[in-house]
């Protein structure tokens, strides 16, 4: 055995803990209560998200409500679909701000939005097109830091020079993610380099679409990935990504860092990365249920993966339950809504409706699973549907936790600017306890 081998045996060896201590010591773990509600850490103005109800100690399932500021996202949705614009720029005001701007805000604002997305020429070619990457969420990261030399205030942590920042970020990140994405393509699959540069006349979510497909997208195509960016750009304090945040600006740091950190938290698999495994899943299932329409033959495959005999062999039906919500996640539910329109236009019914069986059965396979034992209530989240919809719209799968990053990134800089500005100002340290006892030193000669 070499010695990296024993390195990690011993690594893996002294990681080990008794899992009854976690009981005896009353530890959190995953920052969560004996409930599976989360543990109370912080205060902020800027997301709500609802699942349940707590009567005593109990927790009652309720329906789910996302609020950004006070105001529900269907509320938000509502207002700009009716309106027949997109609402994106007018939900990152919102969230950075705290209020709703009026038209004459909304388009300067969205005029200054437009006027930050371009890339200097040469950070394109030496930073994203020369030093490609096998993940593009690495290449976001990188590029983040890279932006970081360019700031001359990039350490200055002043509320209006912080603002600036989040801004030129939130402008950019849809113009790197779709470079990214060429700069990929051209080195690993071999196909043409293409790039368009942002069009200062269109929305966010027109404008990646077209920096991706050129002129090739539809009206409802964009409206609805717009829907998505609204819908995915904030969901409270304590989602992974804008905790990490938190945490790392409580700590004095730059901006750069901070986000970075975040993209970081966002590309696991457990957090940004969810609906690649709906995906994955999806695929298998259309592969191996003959007939879609036939819920008893989906039933048993579903009953098949929890099992571990099916799919990717985690036992887990992706897509379905949320740590929060139980009764109904609602921005699937709008997705949801969008997702069956799309899929008319496309000629993709039978692949919704295949969906809808798989959301309508999960409940049924996983009590069937445990022999009839309550379970807790669980529902689509919404990354059950948004891998589908980036499918009908034609988006490559490299980029679908990318996306998530373009819209959340509004989030994470309205939870930093909340975090430096009227937080506790503490840094953010939870305890752990030390449980692997004590040890003697011995001498060099006396170790085995």
């Amino acid at each position: 055995m070499n010695i990296l081998e024993k390195l990690d045996r011993y690594s893996i060896d002294s990681s080990q803990i008794d899992k009854e201590l976690f009981t005896r010591f009353n530890v959190k773990r995953g920052l969560r209560n004996q409930d599976g509600s989360g543990v109370l850490v912080g205060l902020t103005n800027i997301g709500d998200v609802v699942g349940y109800e707590k009567k005593g100690n109990k927790v009652i399932p309720a329906e789910g409500k996302l609020y950004y500021r006070g105001i529900s996202i269907e509320d938000l949705a509502k207002g700009f679909q009716e309106d027949n614009r997109h609402g994106f720029d007018e939900t990152v005001f919102l969230l950075l701000s705290g209020k709703l701007p009026n038209s004459d805000e909304l388009a300067r604002f969205s005029s200054h939005l437009a006027g930050l997305r371009d890339l200097p020429t040469y950070f394109t070619k030496n930073m994203i097109l020369s030093l490609r990457g096998k993940n593009i969420m690495n290449m976001l990261a990188r590029s983040v830091l890279v932006l970081y030399t360019m700031d001359d205030y990039a350490e200055d942590n002043s509320h209006f020079t912080v603002l600036k920042q989040s801004l030129d970020l939130i402008a950019k990140f849809p113009v790197i993610t779709a470079y990214s994405y060429f700069g990929f393509r051209h080195s690993y699959q071999r196909k043409s380099l293409i790039i368009h540069h942002p069009d200062p006349s269109l929305s966010t979510a027109e404008n990646f679409l077209y920096m991706l497909k050129g002129e090739n997208y539809s009206k409802l195509e964009a409206d609805i990935l717009d829907l998505n960016l609204v819908l995915h750009a904030e969901h409270g304090g304590g989602n992974n990504s804008s905790f990490t945040t938190r945490v790392v600006s409580s700590s004095g740091t730059d901006t750069y860092s901070a986000i970075a950190a975040a993209l970081g938290s966002l590309k696991g698999v457990l957090h940004g990365g969810a609906n690649l495994r709906v995906m994955e899943m999806m695929r298998d299932i259309k592969k191996n249920v003959r007939d879609w329409n036939d819920k008893k033959e989906i039933l048993e495959y579903l009953l098949k993966i929890l099992r571990g005999h099916a799919g990717d062999g985690s036992g887990k039906i992706y897509g379905i339950g949320h740590a929060i919500y139980t009764l109904s996640d609602p921005r699937a539910v709008l997705l949801k809504g969008k997702a069956r329109e799309l899929a008319e236009a496309k000629g993709k019914m039978d692949e919704f409706n295949l969906y809808q069986a798989i959301e309508e059965l999960a409940p049924e396979a996983l009590s069937t699973f445990r022999n009839g034992e309550k379970t807790k209530v669980i529902c689509p989240n919404v990354d059950f549907y948004s891998g589908f919809v980036y499918k009908c719209i034609d988006i490559p799968r490299e980029l679908y936790t990318p996306i998530f990053a373009v819209s959340r990134i509004a989030g994470w800089c309205a939870h930093r600017l909340e975090e430096i500005t009227f937080a506790s100002r503490r840094i953010i340290r939870p305890a752990y306890i030390n449980v692997f006892g004590r040890a003697d030193y011995d001498n060099l000669e006396e170790r085995e």
